[in-house]
């Protein structure tokens, strides 16, 4: 993903819940100085089947798909459920919001863990990432991408999994642990489930792919603004 085709769906992602680019911008900077650029070879997964896990409840009826995988990004505290399960994680996709114990754990394990900059987070990010060996630290933003701080496209940990997992060259992705329609979500995580959602969509499109969570949903699914 290069940024002059993302920034169209930044843009409406920030028009749409009134975020401010500035505070972006500002948290990829802070992030960007504690770490150093990440080796993107470092992951083997071009060609491979990459399980994208949410952390919906599903998951844990769901774990199959995972194992099945070539590998398994894990998007937040998914890598929980996965770890308790004996499933290995080859990547951990997170803002910090949720278990950033785990990321931190990870990260001294030799496991790279996305860690994501974003205007709302930077508390979390001065509390938990000086306590990550960095160097496993891939370090992301939503806005302009810096030298050591990378933007593979996506907004919500779960499809920003599968951004990067598309981004290294993924062949299929499949996605255990997801409800779009999970009743316990609150308003404002129903909303940016909603632009995952969108955000998917686009994807499988620029993929080729039909990704199977998105069966029966694709005709009242929004398009994305700047990608038709």
């Amino acid at each position: 993903m290069d940024f002059a085709t993302w920034e169209p769906v930044y843009d409406a992602i920030l028009d749409d819940f009134g975020y401010g680019r500035a505070g972006d911008e500002a948290a990829r900077d802070e992030l960007a100085a504690m770490v150093d650029p990440f080796d993107l070879d470092r992951f083997d997964v071009a060609g491979g089947t990459v399980a994208i896990a949410g952390g919906a409840p599903t998951l844990d009826d769901e774990l199959a798909l995972a194992r099945g995988a070539d590998a398994v990004f894990a998007a937040s505290n998914a890598a929980e459920t996965l770890l308790s399960a004996g499933i290995g994680v080859d990547c951990m996709v997170t803002d910090l919001d949720k278990a950033p114990g785990t990321a931190v754990d990870l990260t001294r394990e030799g496991t790279p863990v996305a860690v994501h900059a974003h205007g709302d987070n930077v508390p979390a990010v001065r509390e938990w990432v000086p306590r990550m060996a960095t160097g496993n630290v891939l370090a992301t933003t939503q806005a302009e991408p810096r030298p050591a701080v990378s933007n593979v496209g996506g907004f919500t940990d779960g499809d920003r999994a599968a951004f990067l997992a598309d981004h290294l060259g993924a062949g299929e992705l499949v996605f255990p642990g997801w409800d779009f329609d999970d009743p316990d979500v609150s308003a404002e995580k129903r909303r940016k489930l909603g632009w995952a959602e969108r955000l998917l969509a686009w994807l499988e499109r620029c993929r080729g792919e039909r990704f199977a969570l998105l069966d029966g949903r694709r005709g009242s699914i929004d398009g994305v603004p700047g990608t038709e």
